[in-house]
């Protein structure tokens, strides 16, 4: 399932910017079990040609370090975990698009850096979802400091640097190949003469997230 989530723009002094500033502080940080709630998502898009269908992700750099990661961070008290997901992609990754509203998973991990994420402990819980890309941003909140790199499944699951990271990207995968295997059963059926059910049609609109600009 997916949920419509609206346009992110700001105006300020009669200058409309296409992203708004990025957070700061932990004023807002929500808690559970001890644990720093942390939304993500893997950015992906699909690319068709005449032969065969491209999975590419979308990955970022991070500040004194050589490897790459998915845009996430802290999910805070007033927005709800998709609304903080689709912020951190706008914010690190300068991306808008489809978010899916079922998570790809909830893992629990150590922050790298005790002293500038989660609580005393380094322990974090963190929500991961899917997001279509459907616009990339020339300029975004945090592209100082985050660059982007679009990247083949292989080459991400190289690079992820933990465990968990491995097992979101895995679970991107098998969902996208699932939704293929499905889209493919009706589009046989419609070839076929048949007639696919409204109420399924409209359910599958009605359920995306559209994040756009």
């Amino acid at each position: 399932m997916k949920i419509l989530l609206q346009d992110l723009l700001l105006s300020t002094k009669g200058v409309t910017m296409s992203y708004l500033p990025a957070r700061k502080g932990r004023h807002r940080q929500r808690y559970e079990d001890h644990l720093r709630l942390v939304a993500g998502c893997i950015p992906y898009r699909l690319e068709n040609d005449a032969e065969e269908s491209r999975i590419s992700v979308l990955m970022i750099s991070t500040p004194n370090r050589d490897d790459l990661v998915f845009p996430k961070g802290g999910w805070e008290d007033d927005e709800t975990v998709h609304e903080a997901a689709c912020r951190e992609a706008l914010e690190e990754a300068g991306v808008k698009g489809i978010l899916d509203e079922d998570p790809l998973g909830v893992w629990e991990f150590r922050s790298k850096s005790r002293q500038n994420s989660c609580n005393l402990e380094g322990g974090c819980r963190g929500y991961m979802f899917a997001l279509e890309v459907t616009k990339e941003l020339n300029s975004w909140a945090e592209q100082i400091t985050y660059n982007r790199k679009w990247v083949s499944p292989e080459e991400a699951y190289k690079l992820c640097r933990y465990d968990w990271m491995r097992e979101a990207l895995g679970a991107l995968l098998r969902g996208i190949e699932k939704n293929s295997k499905t889209e493919e059963h009706q589009h046989q059926i419609l070839s076929a003469g048949c007639s696919a059910n409204p109420s399924n049609l409209e359910e599958s609109f009605t359920n995306k997230c559209i994040v756009q600009g």
